[in-house]
Parts: C-alpha cells; sequence; structure tokens
C-alpha cells in the first residue's frame, strides 16, 4: 500500500469522527487565548510599576509582540501542513507557556520584554484550530464554520474573565503571583491538547525554503520596526520611512525567490486565486479596526468634555463596561455568523459582516456624544467583528488544497496584524497630540483626530466588504453538512 493511500484512507476515517470532543478541548485553549489577550489590560500600570519603567514604555509590549507574531504565523503556518496542525499547536502552546512563565519570573525590564514578545506565538492557534477541524470534518463548510463560531466565543468570555480576574486580584496578590496565573492557563491548555487532540498524518508535500523565511523575516522585520519607529518619532522624521522602503523593496527579490521555487514557504500562487486573495486583503483591512481602534476609543471615552468640549468624562469602571459589551457582541457575532449562513451563504454573511463594522464605526461620526451612542456603535461594529474573526480562516481553508489549509488560515492572522500595526501608526498620527507619538505630551487631541479614526475604520471595512463580493462563487455555497 503506497504512502499516499495510507494517508488518504487515514484522512477519511478523521473525516468520519466525532468532532464534538475535539472542538470541546480546543474551546479551552480558546479560552487560554481570551486570557493572555485580557488579562493584562487591567494591571499594565502595577506591570510597569513593577518593572520600574514609565508607563509610556508599556507600548513596547505591543509592539514587540506584534513583530514575533507577524514574523513566526507564516513559518508555523507552513509547518502545519508539513508536520501537521496538531505538532504545531503543541509546539507553539509550549512556547507561550514558557514565555508566558518568564513574564511572571522576569527580573527587569528586558527579560520581561523577550518574554512578552515571545508569548506572540499564541497567535496561531485559531488558524492552527480551524484547519484541524477542516481536516476532521471533510472540509464540511457548514460544520467549520459552526465550530469556529464556538472557538471564537470562547476566545471572548477568555478575554473577558481574564479581564474581571486580574483586576480582582490586584491588589490580593504579589506581581509574580499575579503574572502566573495566565501561565498556569497557559500549561493546562498544553494537557487539553495533549489528551484531547488525535494526531493525524500531514497532507503537505516538500520541505520548509530557509532562504525564503530569511529573506521574508528581513521584509516583514523592516516594515514592522518602520511602523514602530513611525509611532515613536513621528511622521516627520526619515528614517522611519527609509526602513519602511527597505522592507518593501526587499519584498521584490522574496516573490521572485518563492515564484521559483518547488516548495514555497508561502504559496504566493495560491494567495493570489480568485478565492483566496479576497479573503487575505479583508483580513488585512480588518487588522485597521479590530487592532487598531480600541486605545483610541479607550483615550476619547476618557476625555472629560467640560474641558475638551467632547468626550464622554467616563471612569475606568465606565470604560471596562464599554469594552466589556464590545467584547460580547463579538462572542455574539461569532455564533451568529454560521446561522446567517445557512440562510445566505458563506460569502454575503462574510459581506454583512463588513458592513456591519463599517456602519458601526461611521455611526460614530455623528452619534459620539453618550455613553448610549458609544454602546450601539460598538455593538454594531462588534457583532460583524466576531462573525469576522471567525469566519476569515474559515472562508480561507474552504478555498485552499488540502495540503495548504494551514498555509492559508495562518495568512489571514499575519495579514489581519500587519493592518493593524498600519491602523496603529497612521492613528497614532492622527491623535499625536495626545502623546500617542510623543510619550511625554499631555494635550488632548482635537475632536477631528477621532472622527478619522472613526472614518478610517468604516471606510476600510466597507471596501473589505467589496472585496468579499468579489471571492469566488464557491464561497456562497451553504453547504449544510450531515
Amino acid at each position: 500500500m503506497s504512502d499516499s493511500t495510507v494517508v488518504s484512507d487515514a484522512a477519511r476515517a478523521m473525516a468520519r469522527s466525532p468532532i464534538t470532543k475535539v472542538v470541546g478541548f480546543l474551546i479551552c485553549v480558546e479560552l487560554a487565548s481570551g486570557v493572555l489577550q485580557g488579562y493584562y489590560t487591567p494591571i499594565f500600570t502595577d506591570i510597569a510599576r513593577h518593572l520600574s519603567i514609565k508607563d509610556a514604555d508599556v507600548n513596547w509590549f505591543e509592539a514587540a509582540q506584534l513583530i514575533v507574531s507577524a514574523l513566526v504565523v507564516p513559518l508555523l503556518a507552513r509547518l502545519g501542513d508539513l508536520i501537521g496542525h496538531r505538532k504545531v499547536l503543541l509546539l507553539s502552546t509550549v512556547v507561550t507557556a514558557v514565555a508566558s512563565w518568564g513574564v511572571a519570573f522576569a527580573p527587569n525590564f528586558g527579560t520581561f520584554l523577550v518574554a512578552w514578545a515571545i508569548q506572540g506565538f499564541y497567535v496561531v492557534w485559531l488558524p492552527m484550530e480551524v484547519a484541524i477541524i477542516h481536516r476532521r470534518t471533510g472540509g464540511a463548510e457548514s460544520r467549520v464554520r459552526g465550530a469556529a463560531g464556538l472557538l471564537v466565543a470562547g476566545l471572548e468570555l477568555g478575554v473577558i474573565a481574564g479581564a474581571l480576574t486580574s483586576g480582582a486580584l490586584a491588589e490580593s496578590l504579589g506581581m509574580t503571583g499575579l503574572l502566573a496565573l495566565p501561565a498556569i492557563v497557559v500549561t493546562l491548555a498544553f494537557v487539553a491538547i495533549w489528551f484531547g487532540v488525535e494526531d493525524a498524518p500531514a497532507l503537505g508535500e516538500g520541505r520548509v525554503h530557509w532562504r525564503a523565511f530569511a529573506l521574508l523575516t528581513v521584509a516583514l522585520g523592516f516594515v514592522m520596526a518602520g511602523l514602530v519607529m513611525v509611532r515613536i518619532q513621528g511622521p516627520g522624521n526619515v528614517w522611519p520611512w527609509v526602513v519602511m522602503l527597505l522592507g518593501a523593496v526587499t519584498f521584490v527579490p522574496y516573490a521572485r525567490m518563492e515564484l521559483r521555487c518547488a516548495w514555497p514557504l508561502v504559496d504566493l500562487r495560491i494567495l493570489s486565486t480568485p478565492g483566496q486573495w479576497p479573503v487575505q486583503a479583508t483580513a488585512f483591512l480588518f487588522g485597521v479596526s479590530v487592532l487598531g481602534a480600541q486605545i483610541p476609543l479607550s483615550t476619547f471615552a476618557r476625555t472629560d468634555p467640560a474641558v475638551t468640549g467632547y468626550g464622554l468624562g467616563a471612569s475606568a469602571g465606565r470604560v471596562s463596561i464599554i469594552i466589556g459589551g464590545y467584547v460580547l457582541s463579538l462572542a455574539v457575532g461569532a455564533l451568529l455568523l454560521h446561522v446567517l449562513a445557512r440562510r445566505v451563504g458563506t460569502r454575503i454573511a462574510m459581506v454583512v459582516a463588513a458592513v456591519l463594522v463599517g456602519v458601526g464605526y461611521l455611526l460614530f461620526l455623528p452619534f459620539h456624544d453618550t455613553l448610549t451612542q458609544t454602546m450601539t456603535n460598538m455593538v454594531v461594529a462588534g457583532l460583524g467583528s466576531g462573525a469576522l474573526v471567525a469566519g476569515l480562516p474559515t472562508a480561507a481553508a474552504a478555498q485552499a488544497p488540502p495540503t495548504h489549509t494551514g498555509l492559508t488560515t495562518g495568512m489571514t492572522n499575519t495579514t489581519k496584524m500587519i493592518g493593524g500595526a498600519f491602523a496603529s501608526s497612521v492613528f497614532a498620527i492622527a491623535l499625536a497630540s495626545t502623546g500617542s507619538v510623543d510619550a511625554e505630551a499631555t494635550a488632548h487631541a482635537s475632536l477631528s483626530g477621532y472622527m478619522t479614526v472613526w472614518a478610517i475604520c468604516g471606510v476600510t471595512a466597507l471596501v473589505a466588504a467589496v472585496f468579499l463580493a468579489v471571492v469566488h462563487a464557491s464561497m456562497s455555497r451553504v453547504d449544510v453538512g450531515p
């Protein structure tokens, strides 16, 4: 019996196996992912005091983790197709767990920053999970879509649980004990994968193209570093633009190398197909709002209207209510994607989701004076955002050959993070007078700066809806599955 026959028989057996147990254990992993994303936010000030750094230096945490995540996801995604998605999920969880323990016991800012950056390996979890489910359901789109909705709902519940837990324990636990809790959760996620997710033979062929990875690392590294430099030094400094230009130029020989290679690290031919490029473009545009708009929302809500003539004058508690409502709407949107897609098809459901994101942010332009208006806008945007978080990797997997599901799902996260990085830099420029670029500035931004942020978020989401509308017709297929 040939190797291909063995792999084919194994794949058919996996497709017939029960998926409920696997999804249950993967939800546990996404709960851990949510804890990592929500736990630290309420205690960033305490972390700054613990490390004896300025509050402004906390911005380095986001920048460092974003760069590492963008660099490692393409490699891990390709490895998932070559050695198995479960193996990569286990590997990335081990690295994330070690880094989380490093965060807890870091003796100084430098060690903490390195551990925090490496913790960014968790961003490959959701793409690998979608690839695992896609494989085990034989590609039944409806079942993958429904499972992805549950995973994202688990993620958002983890965000809320993490934020509430750290806020409640901040004054009763020492900092080391407080920071150890996420590490414990991630360690338990490894146990869940080990015992709850069975292995399957990899379908991908070839090897890792290390020279391409090195060139891609240089290109992405320059682009991401340039974007960070814009935020720190401001748009008037020439060096950030030189660094970004070097990154953009490096993509040219990288693309030529990949197109000539029989086993490319990132298969550009697959990503450029009619079923893939709109999904990846949507992920980039979606990153603008889902990753770039949250800090401006928080600063706007905290701004005192008696001083500036705009803002909500909200306390930290009220801001947490806004964020909590937004996160809950993300979970609901993720679950509703499956319901809507069964009625109108995946393509139309995702177009509707992108339109909701656009409408939610554009509503800020006329309606931003009260807490009720702000909550309404964020819930509308959140419903669409939750559906896109669940739908993008699912759509990418549905439009990919079985040998490249890990790559295509992983690239939705990479392009989303790059979009978020671009947005963070642009928004920092728009709100420069708040100190987003100059850490020592204390003045408030103008209302026009916030209007610019909301307009960009709304317009990019509507452009994403246009991209999704031209996706290959097979995405509109309603596959209700068994």
